[in-house]
């Protein structure tokens, strides 16, 4: 997953043009945009790879995402290779920058967050958006429910600074999975009243027909298909707190694959990055995504102990998420005017205001 990951983004940032740079600082950028770094936890161990950088690269750690070279510490030098193991505590949370001898250089963190009680926590920093510049690290979260998450938890999203909270989950998920911030250290929590509809979805089960994979992922992209739509008002709330400068800001639904998924394929297309990488994030809760064992004072949920009792197969199906999914919900756009008119229309976000987002969450 790692290497269809930094494929991706390579061929994204190859497709970037400077047409109105000189040409030196155009074939700079163009090396620049091949660079890619990933950062690796277990433990207290942090392995650091890296594409694009030529030894010896100096790693570099920084207190904040968005500190400068100067106000880092030197804690490595890799003359050879493209990858280096440093320690490094999950707290404070720890940037790096890796620098070569040209002087090109890539900041990194961890994709996804080690929280003790955070499921499919991720940060969605580093990829590259328009004009080659990279998301800004710690201000864009996606993740599935956090009720689970511990009072160590807390404290570590109150380093993060997390502001804002858009929690995409209906009623009965609320009130079954209740999330209990800290008195005092709750950041804005945004929610709307609703019951999510599953019939439709369900639908391929009528009548106790034995369903196959390939009949349970038409029917996830058929939900894939109204995802969009569905929840335009939440997606649109959600880039207005964006668009206000109330982040860092986190997102979330149940499994944070679904409706959390779509939404962060949106942020990452607002802020012009390559759909390959976009589809490339979504993937990657097949990766970081596992149910959690349900606590024992938690209410029964249904459709979970459903899926618990499908074929392999086709829980995986339900349970994971599929190219096929995005491709579907994209299509789906495409089919009703286009992007930039779903954009628009939809979610608020005009050519304007598409800028300032750029602006606010990309490296400048």
């Amino acid at each position: 997953m790692r290497n269809l990951l930094s494929a991706a983004i390579a061929a994204s940032l190859a497709a970037v043009s400077p047409v109105l740079l000189p040409a030196p600082a155009m074939a700079r950028l163009a090396v620049a945009a091949t660079v890619t770094a990933t950062a690796e936890r277990e433990g207290d161990k942090i392995t650091l790879g890296w594409a694009g950088l030529t030894g010896p690269v100096q790693v570099y750690a920084l207190p904040t995402a968005d500190a400068a070279q100067r106000e880092g510490r030197l804690i490595g030098t890799a003359s050879t290779g493209d990858r280096l193991v440093v320690t490094a505590a999950a707290n404070p949370r720890p940037y790096f920058l890796l620098r070569d001898a040209r002087g090109l250089d890539v900041r990194v963190a961890e994709r996804l967050l080690p929280l003790e009680g955070g499921s499919n926590f991720r940060d969605l920093g580093g990829y590259r958006g328009a004009g080659g510049r990279p998301v800004r690290w710690g201000q864009l979260y996606r993740s599935a429910v956090m009720a689970a998450l511990t009072a160590a938890d807390f404290v570590t999203l109150s380093k993060l600074g997390i502001r804002t909270v858009c929690d995409f989950r209906a009623n009965g998920e609320r009130s079954r999975d209740v999330v209990n911030w800290p008195a005092g250290a709750a950041p804005n929590i945004l929610t709307r009243d609703y019951e999510l509809d599953l019939r439709p979805m369900m639908a391929v089960f009528a009548g106790g027909a034995t369903v196959t994979p390939e009949q349970a992922r038409g029917a996830m992209a058929g939900f894939y298909r109204e995802l969009p739509f569905q929840f335009a008002g939440q997606y649109k709330e959600m880039f207005a707190e964006l668009l206000a400068g109330r982040a860092p800001l986190a997102f979330n639904c149940s499994a944070g694959k679904d409706r959390t998924g779509m939404a962060a394929v949106l942020i990452l297309l607002a802020l012009g990055v390559d759909r390959d990488v976009a589809m490339a994030d979504f993937l990657l809760s097949n990766q970081y995504y596992r149910p959690a064992a349900p606590r024992p004072d938690a209410k029964p949920d249904p459709t979970m102990a459903m899926f618990a009792r499908l074929p392999p197969g086709v829980a995986q199906a339900f349970m994971g998420v599929d190219r096929a999914y995005i491709d579907a919900a994209l299509a789906e756009i495409d089919k009703r005017g286009g992007l930039d008119r779903y954009f628009t229309d939809a979610l608020g976000l005009g050519p304007a205001e598409r800028k300032r987002l750029q602006g606010l969450y990309l490296q400048r």
